[in-house]
C-alpha cells in the first residue's frame, strides 16, 4: 500500500512538473498597455512598476528577464511573455487598458508628384527645413543620393532624437532600431541600415532630395524626389527579414518618435491578415493616439488586402488611412510565338532576350517528382516544384499569379508566362523574363504549344506606357471600407499614388526578392499602399510647413476637404475605395475651412463606443468621464470631415453635427451645396455660414433621410464662398 501511495505521489509530482514546463513553454509575447503616464510618477520609475505587476501575475515563475521591454517615454506599458491564462489575469489588474498578443505585421518618384500637381517649382516655406518626419519601417540606406545632406544646416533646436549604431547627417537626423527579443536573420543588419529596400523607398518618397537621371534599369527615367525635399528624416527600424514588423517593436518606435519630437509619423506596415481588432489593442491605434495627444499626425497605409469590402484594418478616427491609386504609368510586356502571333502581358521585365525563341513547356507536365512534387503543385511554378532538367532553356507556362518570391528563378528556366483570372493592375519584377497574361490568351498559347512538337516563344523587354485615359483608379490590392468596427465613420480617408512608384532602394536587396538575382539598383519601382502612405505623409508635412500650429485633425481635414473627387464609374466601391478622393497638396495648404477634433472629442466618441469612466481615466490619466447621456449616437457628432451612415432599415432619418473653423478669408460667407442621388434627401441647417475673423467657429447640422435600403449611395457637401470649396464626402450604405 505504501509503495502504491509513493507511486501515485510520484506520478502526481511528475504531472505537475510536466504541466509547469508546458505552461512555461506555452508562453507567448504580449503587450500590456496602461495608457498615459501615471500622474506624479517619474517615467524612470515605470520599469519598477512593471516588475511589480509581473511578479504578482507570475509568482514564483518570475524572472527579471521576463519583461522584454518597457514603454516609458510617451506612454505606459511593457512587453512580457505570458500564457493565455496569465494574460487574462494581467488584463484584470488595475490601471491596465489592454493586453494583446505581439502580432506580426508586414511591409505593405519621377512621375507621381507631378501627377498630383506638385511640380519642382511649387511655393514652399523656409519652415519646411524644420519639419521632421518620423518613418517607422525597415530602416534606410544612408549612402543614397536621396539622403545627402548637401546644403542642409543643423537640425532644428527642438530635436531630441539620436542615432544608434548609425552615422547620421543633417538630412537624416535620427536613426534607431528595435528588435526586442534579439531575433535576427543572417542577412539582417543590426542597425537602422535598410537591407530590404522598403524603408529607403518610403522615406525618399516623403523627403528625398532631387536626384536627376534616376530609373530602374532605364524604366521610369527622370528626377526622383520627395514631396518635401527640404524636410528632415528620423528613421525607426522595426521590420526585419526574419520576424517581419512585430507590434511590440512598432509600439516602441512610436514611444521614441513622439519623445524625440517628430512632426509627422509615417508608417507603411500592416497586419498579415484581415483581423478586426478593438481600439487600443494594436500598436497602430495606441501609438497614433498618443501622437495625436502631442500634436503629431500619423499617416498609415490602408493595407494590401483588397479588393473585398471591409478588408481595411486601420480604422481609428485619429489616424489617417491611405488607399493606393494608379498614376497612368503602365508596363506592358509582349510575347511572340513561333507562328508570329503576338500577345500583350503585364510585368516589369528588364531582361532582353534579343528576339531569341525558346521551346515552350507547361509546368504541370514537368513536376519535380524527385522532391515529391506532382502536377497539382508544379503547375503554379512554386520554388523547386518543377524539374530543373526539363525547364532549363525553356519558357514555362504557369497557372495562377505566383509572386516573385514564390517563384524564384524557376529552376533555371529561360522565361515564364503566368495566366490567371486575377486582376493584374500592379506588375511584379521577377528574377527571369516574365509576362502575366490574361487567361484567354494563356489558353491560346497553351493550345499552340500542344499543337506543335517544336512550339516556341520569346518575351520582350517591357514597354513603358503613360496613359491617363483611365486614371486614376484605386488598385485592386488596396484595402476597402466600410469601417468594420465603427460603421458610421468613413475609411479609408484618402487616396494617393501607390502603383509603379520609383524611389530609392537598398542595393543589397534584390528587386525580385530572389537571392540569386544579381541586379543591384539604387532606385526601384514598387507598388502598394506602402507607397501611397508616404505621399500623404509628405503632403501633411507640406501643410504643416505653412501652418506649424495646426492640430493633427486640422491637417487631416485640409487634406480631405481639398482632395480631388474620384470616379465611382472607375471605382465601383466608391468612397469605400478612395475615401475623400485623391490628395491635392497645393490646395490643402490653403483649405478655407477646417474640421478640428480635440482629445476630449475623441473621449466622447469612445464613450459612445462603450468605454467606461474607469477605462478612460486609465487611458488619459485625467478626469475624463462619460456623461450620463453618452450613447452610440456620439459617433455622429465626432467632427470628422466626412459623413458615413450605415442603415439596415428601409426608412431612416439621421442628424450629424459639425463645426468648422475659418482659416481662409477673415470676412467670408459660405453657402452649402449638396449633390446627392434622388433616393435620399440631405438638408444642411443653416445653409449659410458667415465669418468675420480668422479662427472663428461655426456649427451646422446635416440631416440625411430616405426610404430605401441602399447598397452604396454617394453624395457630397461643399461649402463655397467663391474662393474656397470645402468638400465633404457623404456615403449612405446598407449591408454590403
Amino acid at each position: 500500500m505504501i509503495s502504491l501511495r509513493l507511486s501515485l505521489l510520484f506520478t502526481l509530482i511528475c504531472c505537475l512538473i510536466i504541466n509547469q514546463t508546458y505552461s512555461k513553454n506555452d508562453r507567448k509575447t504580449y503587450i500590456v498597455y496602461m495608457g498615459d503616464h501615471p500622474k506624479g510618477m517619474d517615467s524612470a520609475s515605470l520599469p519598477s512598476l512593471h516588475i511589480t505587476m509581473a511578479q504578482k501575475v507570475l509568482g514564483s515563475d518570475f524572472e527579471p528577464e521576463a519583461i522584454l521591454h518597457s514603454y516609458k517615454k510617451s506612454f505606459n506599458g511593457f512587453v512580457i511573455k505570458l500564457t493565455e491564462e496569465e494574460a487574462q489575469r494581467m488584463a484584470e489588474m488595475d490601471n491596465v487598458v489592454s493586453v494583446f498578443p505581439n502580432r506580426k505585421s508586414r511591409l505593405q518618384t519621377t512621375r507621381s508628384w507631378d501627377f498630383i500637381g506638385v511640380s519642382q517649382q511649387i511655393q514652399r516655406t523656409s519652415l519646411e527645413r524644420d519639419i521632421i518626419v518620423g518613418v517607422i519601417d525597415s530602416g534606410l540606406w544612408p549612402e543614397s543620393k536621396s539622403f545627402s545632406d548637401e546644403g542642409f544646416g543643423p537640425p532644428p533646436s527642438k530635436w531630441k532624437g539620436s542615432c544608434h549604431n548609425f552615422t547620421c547627417n543633417k538630412k537624416i537626423i535620427g536613426a534607431k532600431y528595435f528588435n526586442i527579443e534579439g531575433d535576427y536573420a543572417k542577412e539582417d543588419s543590426i542597425s537602422p541600415r535598410d537591407v530590404q529596400g522598403h524603408g529607403s523607398h518610403t522615406a525618399s518618397t516623403i523627403a528625398g532630395n532631387l536626384v536627376k537621371s534616376s530609373s530602374l534599369l532605364g524604366f521610369a527615367s527622370g528626377t526622383a524626389r520627395g514631396g518635401v525635399p527640404s524636410a528632415r528624416i528620423a528613421i525607426y527600424k522595426v521590420c526585419w527579414i526574419k520576424i517581419g514588423c512585430p507590434q511590440a517593436e512598432t509600439l516602441a518606435a512610436f514611444d521614441e518618435a513622439i519623445a524625440d519630437g517628430v512632426d509627422i509619423i509615417s508608417i507603411s506596415t500592416g497586419l498579415t491578415s484581415i483581423v478586426y481588432i478593438p481600439y487600443f489593442q494594436s500598436a497602430f491605434d495606441i501609438g497614433s493616439f498618443h501622437a495625436m495627444k502631442r500634436g503629431i499626425l500619423t499617416s498609415k497605409s490602408a493595407d494590401n488586402s483588397g479588393p473585398g469590402l471591409s478588408s481595411i484594418t486601420t480604422y481609428s478616427p485619429w489616424i489617417l488611412s491611405v488607399a493606393a491609386s494608379t498614376i497612368g504609368r503602365k508596363f506592358l510586356t509582349k510575347v511572340q510565338l513561333g507562328n508570329g502571333m503576338v500577345f500583350e502581358g503585364v510585368s516589369i521585365n528588364t531582361f532582353d532576350l534579343k528576339n531569341k525563341m525558346f521551346p515552350l513547356v507547361y509546368a504541370g507536365d514537368v513536376p519535380n517528382t524527385a522532391d515529391g512534387y506532382n502536377s497539382s503543385t508544379s503547375r503554379f511554378c512554386y520554388v523547386n516544384s518543377v524539374d530543373k532538367h526539363l525547364v532549363k532553356g525553356k519558357i514555362v507556362l504557369c497557372d495562377g499569379n505566383a509572386s516573385p518570391k514564390k517563384v524564384g528563378d524557376l529552376s533555371g528556366a529561360a522565361g515564364m508566362l503566368l495566366g490567371a483570372t486575377d486582376v493584374k493592375d500592379a506588375p511584379f519584377t521577377y528574377a527571369l523574363p516574365t509576362a502575366f497574361i490574361s487567361l484567354r490568351n494563356f489558353k491560346l498559347i497553351h493550345s499552340y504549344m500542344v499543337s506543335l512538337r517544336n512550339s516556341t516563344a520569346t518575351i520582350f523587354r517591357s514597354d513603358e506606357d503613360n496613359d491617363d485615359s483611365q486614371t486614376p483608379f484605386i488598385v485592386s490590392f488596396s484595402s476597402r471600407g466600410p469601417n468594420p468596427l465603427t460603421p458610421n465613420t468613413l475609411k479609408p480617408d484618402l487616396a494617393a499614388p501607390g502603383v509603379n512608384i520609383l524611389a530609392a532602394w537598398s542595393p543589397v536587396y534584390t528587386i525580385s526578392e530572389f537571392k540569386g538575382d544579381k541586379r543591384a539598383v539604387q532606385y526601384n519601382i514598387e507598388s502598394g499602399t506602402s507607397m501611397a502612405c508616404p505621399h500623404v505623409s509628405a503632403a501633411a508635412a507640406y501643410v504643416k510647413s505653412f501652418h506649424p500650429n495646426w492640430s493633427p485633425a486640422m491637417i487631416k481635414s485640409a487634406l480631405m476637404t481639398t482632395a480631388t473627387p474620384m470616379s465611382p464609374t472607375l471605382n465601383p466601391d466608391a468612397e469605400f475605395a478612395y475615401g475623400a478622393g485623391l490628395i491635392n497638396p497645393l490646395k490643402a495648404a490653403n483649405p478655407g475651412l477646417v474640421y478640428d477634433i480635440s482629445e476630449a472629442d475623441y473621449v466622447k466618441f469612445l464613450c459612445g463606443e462603450g468605454y467606461t469612466d474607469e477605462m478612460l481615466r486609465v487611458l488619459t490619466k485625467d478626469h475624463s468621464r462619460c456623461s450620463k447621456h453618452a450613447k452610440k449616437e456620439a459617433v455622429y457628432d465626432l467632427n470628422l470631415p466626412s459623413l458615413a451612415l450605415y442603415v439596415n432599415v428601409s426608412s431612416f432619418s439621421r442628424i450629424f453635427h459639425r463645426t468648422v473653423t475659418n482659416v481662409g478669408l477673415a470676412t467670408s460667407s459660405y453657402k452649402a451645396k449638396v449633390v446627392s442621388p434622388s433616393l435620399i434627401d440631405i438638408q444642411v441647417k443653416p445653409n449659410v455660414l458667415s465669418f468675420t475673423s480668422i479662427g472663428q467657429k461655426k456649427s451646422f447640422s446635416v440631416i440625411i433621410e430616405g426610404n430605401v435600403n441602399p447598397d452604396i449611395l454617394s453624395a457630397s457637401l461643399v461649402w463655397d464662398d467663391g474662393t474656397f470649396q470645402v468638400r465633404s464626402p457623404i456615403v449612405v450604405y446598407g449591408d454590403t
